[in-house]
C-alpha cells in the first residue's frame, strides 16, 4: 500500500509547493465541493450535539452520539456514492470515511484515523472521481476543512491522543499538515523553519499556512516553554530549509505511522487498496510476510500475537 497510497500523500504536498491556502484556484469539482459540504454539515452536528457534563479530562461520551449519527447517516450525506455504477465501491469506501474522525468506543483520535481519511481520498481518486488537477485544492480546501472539523471534536468532545508519541510527538493527533504545510513555504523569502518562534508569525499567517496553524494550536492547547512540551518541533525548527523539513516529513510519517503494527493494525484492504503482502513484521533477522484474507473479500492487519494463535493465514519466510 505504501506503493500506492502512500505515493497519492506525497503528491499531495508537491502540489501545494508556495501556495498560501488563499490563493485562487479553478473552480471546485462536483466530487470536491460534495466533500467539503459533508464536511461541514459534520462540523455543525458538533453544536447540535453538546459534550455533557463529565468530570474526566478526556472522553466526553456525547461525542458517541455524534458518531452514531455519522454511522447511520453517512452514506446519505455522500450522493456521488448512490449512483450504480459506484454503489458496489460504497462498501469498500465507508468503513475508511467512518474511521476517519475518531473511535467511539475509545472516544480517541489520532494519526490512524488522519490516515483512513487519507485513504478514503485515494480511493475516491482510484475511482476517477478525483483527478490530479483537483490536488491544490483537495490539500487547499477538504483537507483544510476536514482539519477544521477534528479540531472542533477534539475540543468539544475532549477526545483523548489515540497512539500519542507524548512530548516527543509533532502533535497529539496529527501529522499530515505538517507535510502540507511544510511545503507550503518551501521557497518563502521571509519565513524559515525558526520563524516559528516568533509569536508575530503564527498570529498573522497561521490563516495562510497550515504548519504555522498547527504551531499556534500547539501553543493554544500546551502551556509552558515550547522546547519542553514540544521538543521535536523545536529540533525541526533548527532544520535551515523547508524542503529539508518537508523530506524529513514524508519520511517520518512512513516509518512512524504506515509502517508501526499499533496504528496499522486496524487498517481495512480491499479492492481499491491491496496490500498482498499485508504485513512485515521484524524478528531479529527475519521478515516475515503475512497475508490475511477474510470472508468478505477486505484484508485485516492483526499483531503477530493473534497470527502466533493460529489466525488464517499464509506465511512466507
Amino acid at each position: 500500500t505504501k506503493g500506492t497510497s502512500f505515493g497519492f500523500v506525497a503528491a499531495l504536498p508537491h502540489s501545494v509547493r508556495g501556495r498560501k491556502l488563499s490563493d485562487p484556484g479553478p473552480p471546485l469539482s462536483q466530487t470536491l465541493t460534495s466533500l467539503v459540504s459533508l464536511l461541514q454539515t459534520l462540523t455543525s452536528w458538533s453544536d447540535e450535539i453538546p459534550p455533557l457534563p463529565h468530570p474526566a479530562r478526556y472522553g466526553n461520551p456525547a461525542y458517541r452520539s455524534w458518531h452514531a449519527r455519522l454511522s447511520a447517516e453517512a452514506r446519505a450525506l455522500l450522493p456521488l456514492l448512490s449512483s450504480d455504477e459506484l454503489s458496489p465501491a460504497a462498501d469498500e469506501l465507508l468503513p475508511y470515511l467512518l474511521d476517519s474522525f475518531g473511535n467511539a468506543s475509545h472516544i480517541d483520535y489520532g494519526t490512524g484515523h488522519e490516515t483512513n481519511f487519507a485513504a478514503f481520498l485515494y480511493c475516491l481518486t482510484r475511482l476517477g472521481l478525483i483527478r490530479e488537477e483537483d490536488y491544490p485544492a483537495l490539500v487547499t480546501r477538504v483537507f483544510v476543512a476536514y482539519l477544521e472539523l477534528v479540531r472542533k471534536l477534539q475540543t468539544t468532545y475532549c477526545l483523548e491522543p489515540a497512539g500519542s508519541h507524548g512530548v516527543w510527538g509533532l502533535d497529539d493527533y496529527h501529522f499530515l499538515p505538517f507535510i502540507f504545510g511544510s511545503a507550503q513555504l518551501i521557497d518563502h523569502k521571509y519565513m524559515k523553519p525558526k520563524s516559528i518562534h516568533n509569536q508575530d508569525i503564527p498570529d498573522n499567517f497561521s490563516h495562510e499556512y497550515m504548519y504555522l496553524a498547527c504551531v499556534a494550536f500547539v501553543k493554544k492547547v500546551k502551556k509552558g516553554v515550547f522546547a519542553e512540551h514540544s521538543p521535536m518541533l523545536d529540533d525541526i525548527s533548527a532544520v535551515p530549509r523547508w524542503s529539508k523539513v518537508n523530506s524529513g516529513m514524508l519520511k517520518m510519517y512512513k516509518a512512524e505511522v504506515l509502517e508501526k503494527v499499533p496504528i496499522m493494525q486496524h487498517f481495512l484492504f480491499g479492492s481499491l487498496i491491496k496490500w498482498d503482502l499485508c504485513l512485515r513484521w521484524k524478528h531479529g533477522s527475519e521478515l516475515l510476510h503475512v497475508r490475511i484474507p477474510s470472508a468478505n473479500g477486505m484484508q485485516l492487519v492483526v499483531p503477530f500475537c493473534a497470527w502466533f494463535r493460529g489466525f488464517p493465514s499464509e506465511i512466507h519466510e
